[in-house]
């Protein structure tokens, strides 16, 4: 079977209009598994224990409310006892935002060569491109190939946790995140923190007789900053020293005040935190506490715990994934992804995916087709040379 890219194309579109954004992803995953049906795999849909995960060591957190966490496995069978190649892909994705979009957010329009739309590409495209190279390479492979579909990895990756503490035999795994098809070996972590700067409350008129709050919070935020420039001070990794800023701290919602004229009591803040491959979390976390000695603020880490992750690009995987993709480089990213779950259990991963991922996330997000055939070749040749290369 070949890649037919009108229907790669109109099979990332179907996707596309099934909205999922985190919390709420199962009519997607449904979707998904019908897509699956209709190239002759055989897909699973399982339903989670929420409460078990979560009482599970290693559990990477939660941003989004949810009541349910569905996860999707589509499977073509490879010989018995033979190596067994992972494909990962989220489904989940964050909401249109409130900037007008072009087109509707969940239109999955093709036109000119690209489909539009909320999640096209992050990272909907990549995951129907693989299910195609899926059933491209099912006749000739010599490996098992299991497709984790997952939700709830924009929030920090329940969706892929739950999928490796039910199945974690795989001997790689390959996550096709909108990399413009270069080899992801180099993740960075992050974590989501938030902290309380207090002040002491006056009238506007007697403002000598209060401390604003937002006056102490500007000191913390030039104390993150610097910490920021510290975190990114002499860089070792090669693949992340070549990024313009590895590991970035960010400030993304602040709050403060009640009353032009009452001096402010109390700011809170979120943000965001990079974490260095060099680092383990809790190192990231005890730095940024030092960091921040002194000035006042009450810190919490919350929501998704993202951990750094490499794999040598030198290892057999990630050299197959390069000679796969014609062109390629091997590359690492400032931002998070499942990719360190993989990690974390011993299995070799790498991402490359189709597309900018300067456009997830982002006000009309598309992606280009022939980015999508150029994802499903390349899957479809590694998996073919998979079994020769990676034997158990």
């Amino acid at each position: 079977m070949s890649i037919d890219p009108d229907r790669l194309a109109a099979d990332t579109a179907a996707l596309v209009r099934v909205p999922s954004v985190t919390g709420d992803e199962r009519a997607a995953l449904e979707r998904l598994g019908e897509l699956a049906a209709g190239l002759g795999l055989g897909a699973e849909l399982v339903r989670h224990d929420l409460d078990a995960l979560r009482r599970a060591p290693g559990h990477p957190g939660q941003e989004a409310p949810r009541s349910e966490l569905w996860g999707l496995t589509v499977t073509a069978p490879g010989p018995a006892g033979g190596p067994r190649l992972c494909l990962n892909g989220h489904i989940d994705v964050v909401p249109p935002g409130s900037e007008e979009w072009s087109l509707d957010p969940w239109s999955g329009k093709v036109a000119d060569g690209l489909v539009h739309g909320r999640g096209s590409v992050d990272m909907k495209g990549g995951v129907v491109a693989v299910l195609h190279a899926m059933a491209a390479a099912r006749e000739r492979a010599g490996c098992e190939v299991v497709l984790q579909a997952v939700a709830s990895e924009e929030d920090g990756g329940q969706g892929s946790f739950a999928a490796l503490e039910a199945d974690s035999g795989f001997d790689a795994c390959l996550i096709p995140e909108p990399t413009g098809l270069d080899v992801v070996c180099a993740q960075a972590g992050s974590l989501t923190f938030e902290g309380v700067v207090a002040g002491r409350g006056a009238h506007a008129a007697m403002r000598l007789e209060g401390e604003s709050a937002i006056d102490r919070y500007v000191q913390v935020h030039q104390a993150l900053a610097a910490h920021e420039r510290r975190i990114n001070q002499d860089v070792e990794h090669e693949l992340m020293a070549a990024l313009a800023l590895p590991y970035p701290i960010n400030v993304g919602r602040v709050a403060g005040g009640e009353w032009a004229s009452s001096v402010p009591d109390r700011v809170a803040f979120q943000a965001r935190l990079g974490v260095a491959l060099d680092q383990d979390l809790d190192q990231a976390r005890a730095a940024l506490r030092e960091a921040l000695a002194g000035l006042g603020v009450e810190v919490a880490f919350t929501g998704g715990v993202f951990a750094p992750a490499a794999t040598d690009p030198a290892h057999p995987f990630a050299r197959l994934v390069l000679d796969a993709f014609p062109g390629s480089r091997p590359v690492g990213v400032s931002w998070g992804a499942d990719m360190r779950l993989y990690a974390d259990r011993g299995i070799p991963t790498v991402m490359v995916g189709p597309g900018n991922a300067h456009l997830a996330h982002a006000v009309d997000e598309r992606v280009p087709v022939a980015d999508l055939v150029a994802l499903a070749q390349g899957v479809d040749r590694v998996i073919g040379s998979f079994a020769s290369t990676l034997a158990p």
